[in-house]
């Protein structure tokens, strides 16, 4: 399994994160927006992260709009979601030696450069 980020090119955070890796030539860079994911990808991170709702962002701007937090949603919604829409990746999300790391949060992160090290 090849090392990816799936990221935003225009997100801030995103390219923050970017900045500060080691070794990030060791990565496949993924921009969701240019390069939506596929439903082969999603099941790949789907294996590694064990589930559609781990992988999503409940910040997303279209998660509030779309007021899905009042909806009983099932891992096949998140799923059908995630395929329809960029934004509801929570990003970035790596996979590094097959394993998966999903979000900006701050120990994510130092696990990443870590993993990359």
């Amino acid at each position: 399994m090849t090392n990816k980020i799936y990221y935003l090119a225009t997100c801030s955070t995103c390219r923050k994160i970017i900045k500060s890796l080691p070794n990030s030539d060791k990565l496949i860079f993924i921009d969701i927006r240019e390069n939506p994911i596929k439903e082969k990808d999603l099941e790949e991170l789907y294996q590694l992260s064990g589930s559609y709702e781990a992988l999503f962002s409940k910040k997303a701007q279209l998660y509030k709009a779309m007021d899905l937090k009042n909806k009983n949603l099932t891992e096949q919604d998140y799923k059908k979601y995630l395929l329809e829409h960029y934004t509801f990746l929570s990003r970035p999300v790596f996979i590094i030696d097959d394993k998966i790391f999903i979000g900006n949060g701050q120990k994510n992160i130092l696990d990443v450069v870590k993993a990359l090290s």
